[in-house]
């Protein structure tokens, strides 16, 4: 019979479980992390302001954090929406949340971290507000990052929304205050909007769609939140390789594009 507390087996169910998924796609990720690191010094989102909370050089993530990432289909990611869950890889999907996920959980097991993934494909800001409550208050997450903006314009640009810029930012800095409102202890962390110009990126996204990524710069400097630039970090990835590479569609990150998220997310709260 095993001598190990519950939790130490448990954490070392999750290390395996995460080691053999994470496998495949690591393997796949680990050329054009390499050959970006390399290429640029891994600077990659080395921006100012790249971290706006805690003090220089320390972690936003500590021990017992309940971790939750927010957003769209890129922070969704095909996860299974019926499974809630913790640290569990269907849960997490299958891009950027889970592979920063499975680095916590594997290089820290001991630091009992709890993390969520509730992207949900399609969403745009006021969606994310519709269903703060059962997605992201009840959890009581100390460290909360939302990923929102490209269905904000993209979902404009096909007629199936009325929004405009002036929207995004006002109910984004809307969200971001009731967060800190309901949980005054919260650590946020904001996701610059991404998009390669390929796929159903068009020149007609521009250049309102830097305005977006403005905008979720502005309100999380006023929120204090932590900013990961990752319009900058695929700005630069599309000098060392195609940016279908990264994205082929323009918006959803392969493989690779999901590692250098989580590569880049990790950097940014400097877990």
């Amino acid at each position: 019979m095993s001598t190990n507390p519950p939790n130490a087996v448990q954490a070392s169910v999750s290390r395996r479980r995460f080691v053999q998924a994470a496998g495949g796609v690591a393997a796949m990720s680990a050329a054009g992390l390499a050959a970006l690191a390399m290429a640029q010094g891994d600077q990659v989102g080395d921006q100012p302001g790249a971290a706006g909370q805690g003090a220089p050089g320390a972690s936003l993530i500590q021990p017992g954090d309940v971790i939750l990432f927010q957003g769209d289909s890129i922070t969704d990611a095909g996860r299974k929406r019926d499974n809630n869950e913790a640290n569990s890889q269907p849960a997490l999907g299958n891009g950027y949340a889970w592979l920063a996920a499975s680095q916590m959980l594997v290089n820290h097991a001991s630091a009992d971290l709890t993390i969520y993934n509730r992207g949900v494909s399609g969403n745009k800001v006021y969606q994310l507000d519709e269903r703060w409550d059962a997605d992201c208050i009840k959890l009581k997450p100390n460290v909360v990052s939302i990923l929102i903006g490209v269905n904000d314009i993209w979902h404009k640009l096909n007629g199936n929304y009325d929004g405009t810029l002036e929207k995004y930012e006002t109910d984004y800095r809307a969200l971001l205050a009731r967060t800190k409102q309901e949980l005054p202890d919260v650590r946020l962390v904001v996701c610059e909007p991404f998009v390669l110009r390929c796929g159903a990126v068009t020149e007609k996204w521009f250049p309102e769609f830097d305005g977006y990524c403005a905008a979720a710069r502005k309100v999380a400097e006023e929120a204090g939140a932590a900013f990961v630039p990752f319009q900058s970090m695929f700005d630069g990835a599309a000098k060392i390789a195609p940016p279908e590479r990264w994205a082929k569609d323009g918006v959803h990150p392969s493989a690779d594009g999901a590692a250098l998220m989580a590569h880049e997310w990790l950097r940014t709260v400097k877990a």
